[in-house]
C-alpha cells in the first residue's frame, strides 16, 4: 500500500464531505476511493469513517489522524517542491524578518551560502525582535524565538535555541560562584528585557520541573550586544542565547553556570503566509534553514559549578 497516497485520498474525503466529490478532486473512480480507505484503516487498525449511503462522518480517531495526516502531506509536498525549486535558478526577492541574536549571528552566513547558489535571487533581511506575522508586515518567511501569536500562517520548526547563565571569571572570582537558582539573588542580573520581568527566574531542574529564583535586574536591555558587553565587563551573572556568546565561551572569557538547572530552551520556527501555493523562493529557503539551522542553535558546553 502508497501510505501517502491513502493519506491524501483519505484527507480529501474528509475535506470534500464524501467519496465522490474527493474522487473527481483527485482523478480517482470512487471504487479506487473506497479500496484506498479500506486498505488504510486496514492498516492502522482503527475505523477512521463511518460511511452510509448518504454521508460520510469522521470519527473521533479520524479526526486525530486527520490532523496529522494533513500534516505530513504538507511536509511531503514541501520536500519535494524543495528539490524541484532548489536546483532552477531563482529571482525576484527574498524577504526575510528574525530577532537581532539570530539575525546578527547565525543566519548571515546561512543566507549568504544560500544566494550564492541563487545569483539572481536578491535578499531583503529585516532585523526586528517583535513578533511579524508575515501576512500583515509583507515578509516572505519570519523567524520566530519563543511562542508564537495568532495569525494566519502557517508555522515550520527549525529546532530549539539554547540559553545559558553565564559570568565572566574575574567577576565570579570576586563575587563567588552561585551553585544554586537561590543563590543567584545575591547577583546583579543581566537580561534581554523580556525574560524575568517579574524578578522570577524559570529555570528546570535535574528532574525537569520547573524551579523559580528571584533575580535582580542589574542590567537590562532589548538588545544582547550590550548585555554581552556588560557580561564580559563583569557586571555581573546573565542570560544570553548560544549563538550569541559561543565565542566569548570557546576562549574561556564566559563562563556557563548552574548545570543542572538550565534555562529551558526557546522553540524556533519559521512563519510564512497560509497561501495555498507556496512561492518557490520561500519553499526553498525553508529546506536550506531546516537543514543546517538546528545544529547551530544548540551546542553542549562546558559548564562551572564550583
Amino acid at each position: 500500500m502508497d501510505l501517502l497516497l491513502a493519506m491524501r485520498v483519505f484527507v480529501r474525503v474528509v475535506e470534500c464531505g464524501g467519496l465522490s466529490a474527493a474522487g473527481r478532486d483527485l482523478g480517482l473512480g470512487q471504487p479506487a476511493v473506497s479500496e484506498r480507505l479500506r486498505q488504510l484503516e486496514r492498516h492502522l487498525g482503527a475505523r477512521l469513517l463511518d460511511r452510509n449511503t448518504r454521508s460520510v462522518n469522521v470519527t473521533d480517531v479520524g479526526a486525530v489522524f486527520y490532523a496529522r495526516a494533513k500534516q505530513a502531506i504538507e511536509a511531503a509536498d514541501e520536500a519535494a517542491a524543495s528539490v524541484a525549486t532548489f536546483n532552477r535558478q531563482l529571482r525576484g526577492t527574498l524577504r526575510i524578518c528574525a530577532p537581532h541574536g539570530l539575525g546578527e549571528t547565525v543566519l548571515p552566513p546561512l543566507l549568504a551560502s544560500f544566494q550564492q547558489h541563487h545569483p539572481e535571487l536578491s535578499i531583503d533581511l529585516v532585523l526586528n525582535d517583535r513578533f511579524v506575522d508575515p501576512v500583515i508586515e509583507g515578509v516572505d518567511l519570519s523567524i520566530r524565538v519563543g511562542p508564537l501569536g495568532e495569525g494566519a500562517f502557517v508555522a515550520r520548526p527549525l529546532g530549539s535555541m539554547r540559553r545559558l547563565l553565564l559570568a565572566a571569571p574575574p567577576y565570579l572570582a570576586r563575587a563567588g560562584v552561585p551553585t544554586s537558582p537561590a543563590a543567584l539573588a545575591a547577583h546583579p542580573f543581566i537580561h534581554i528585557d523580556s525574560l524575568a520581568r517579574d524578578g522570577k527566574l524559570r529555570l528546570s531542574s535535574p528532574s525537569g520541573a520547573t524551579v523559580i529564583a528571584s533575580v535582580r535586574s542589574g542590567w537590562r536591555c532589548n538588545h544582547w550586544r550590550p548585555l554581552l558587553a556588560a557580561l564580559l565587563a563583569g557586571n555581573g551573572v546573565g542570560a544570553l542565547q548560544w549563538p550569541t556568546c559561543r565565542n566569548e565561551i570557546a576562549s574561556g572569557e564566559l563562563i556557563p553556570l548552574l548545570p543542572d538547572h538550565p534555562l529551558p530552551d526557546a522553540p524556533v520556527h519559521a512563519i510564512y503566509p497560509a497561501a495555498r501555493r507556496v512561492p518557490a523562493k520561500t519553499s526553498a529557503v525553508l529546506a536550506w534553514l531546516q537543514a543546517q539551522l538546528p545544529t547551530l542553535l544548540d551546542a553542549g558546553v562546558a559548564t562551572s559549578d564550583e
